[in-house]
């Protein structure tokens, strides 16, 4: 007879084939593809075998629901199933998958002894947690939260410009249900960095975010032969935004190693041709640091930089659309009791704080919220080299397991009684 721990890693080795590169281990299942759709219709089958009834509401967010208290609200479990293009198959798909098992246990056992059931069980796949195909990231989780409208989500376009609503009609996941009511969200994710790797910790307690400050840039310049044009008459859009990367990759170098990570993620270049001198860049650039003040230093020297492109390089830039804030605390109470069940599991722990957005930094705004990580082999992610040992799955599945089993017997939620 199949184990629960075989039985998981069965269903995951299954779900690793959707959206497969081959020969690489990795996956290219951006939101609403054609892959997205294909494991959406198997993780629906997987629940629905396991008495769980699937809804989706109108940002294509995909929940499996078992009701064990009629009327009682929901513990809410899970993350996300898209991808980067050509990524890792980690990173959110095993906190789904993990979710859902962790579920099934736990139904088991409340299906054995109904008494010890307060609250109902929901996995949920968040749609677009990426952004890769459609800006912003952890769509789906903000328009649940109210901090997303959802005419200005389902009106987003892809470079391509197929609207959020025109992709998820397309693969016929966009629904109509509302209302979950939920006590209490948590999340496990594969830690993509290395820090719990090297220091031999297996269940990562996430107590906060870093601080972030995200920027959508136009750099607009002037449109010229790329050859017969004098050097000194040329107002260059890309050498503006190349001026842009580089800044912000020498800021790093400011400060002590580890307090602040820059990237620049995607550029637009138009009119992208080779020979025209481009006329505008649109690009990405974020800083991430575990200081707020690093991140305000490192802001007005990127805000100096801009200065002196406008006029040494003649090119304007302009603030299309920017998103901050401080380094983010997830609730304590949440992080005390993951400590202590794993204790009780004898697995090595320890606080960490996540760099990368999650899905659950919406969640923790609005609900009692338990937000973990296990290890990443050499810190790999977003690269089809991703990896995490199955011993790590599983103890992060036995892990939220008993996460799942307190927030649905009570933990955490206060009330009146």
């Amino acid at each position: 007879m199949q184990t629960p721990e075989d039985a998981f890693l069965s269903d995951w080795s299954i779900h690793s084939r959707f959206g497969a590169v081959e020969d690489t281990g990795g996956v290219d299942r951006q939101a609403a593809s054609e892959p997205d759709g294909e494991q959406r219709k198997w993780f629906a089958q997987l629940l629905e075998s396991h008495g769980f009834e699937v809804q989706h509401d109108a940002i294509g967010n995909q929940f499996g629901l078992l009701e064990l208290v009629p009327g009682a609200p929901y513990v809410l479990t899970g993350s996300h199933m898209d991808s980067q293009p050509t990524a890792g198959r980690f990173d959110g798909a095993y906190g789904v998958m993990a979710s859902a098992h962790a579920c099934f246990r736990v139904a088991e056992e409340l299906r054995a002894d109904p008494s010890r059931a307060r609250y109902n069980l929901a996995v949920v796949n968040w749609f677009n947690e990426e952004g890769s195909r459609f800006k912003p990231s952890m769509m789906g989780s903000s328009v649940f939260t109210g901090k997303l409208a959802l005419t200005e989500a389902l009106a987003t376009v892809d470079c391509g410009g197929v609207s959020v609503a025109g992709a998820l009609d397309a693969i016929g996941e966009r629904g109509d249900f509302s209302g979950l009511d939920v006590a209490s969200y948590a999340e496990i994710h594969v830690q993509q960095g290395r820090s719990m790797e090297e220091e031999g910790v297996t269940i990562g307690l996430v107590g906060a975010t870093w601080a972030a400050h995200k920027f959508e840039f136009r750099v607009t310049g002037e449109q010229a032969h790329s050859g017969a044009t004098l050097m000194a008459d040329r107002r260059d859009a890309l050498l503006g935004a190349a001026r842009l990367v580089v800044a912000a990759r020498e800021l790093v170098d400011r400060f002590e190693p580890g307090m602040l990570h820059t990237a620049c993620g995607e550029l637009n270049v138009y009119p992208n041709s080779p020979v025209v001198v481009a006329s505008e860049v649109q690009l990405l650039l974020d800083l991430r640091s575990p200081s707020a003040e690093v991140i305000r230093e490192a802001h007005t020297s990127l805000m100096d930089t801009i200065e002196r492109m406008r006029h040494e390089d003649r090119v304007e830039v302009e603030v299309i659309a920017e998103h901050s804030w401080d380094q983010n605390p997830y609730p304590e109470a949440g992080v005390e009791l993951a400590r202590e069940i794993a204790e009780d599991l004898g697995l090595t722990h320890a606080r960490v704080l996540t760099v990368a957005g999650h899905d659950s930094t919406n969640m923790k705004d609005e609900v009692p919220t338990v937000m973990l990580f296990v290890p990443s082999v050499d810190g790999v992610s977003h690269n089809l080299a991703e990896f995490t040992r199955d011993e790590d799955l599983l103890a992060g599945l036995a892990h939220l397991t008993g996460v799942v089993r307190c927030l649905a017997a009570g933990a955490l939620v206060q009330t009146d009684e």
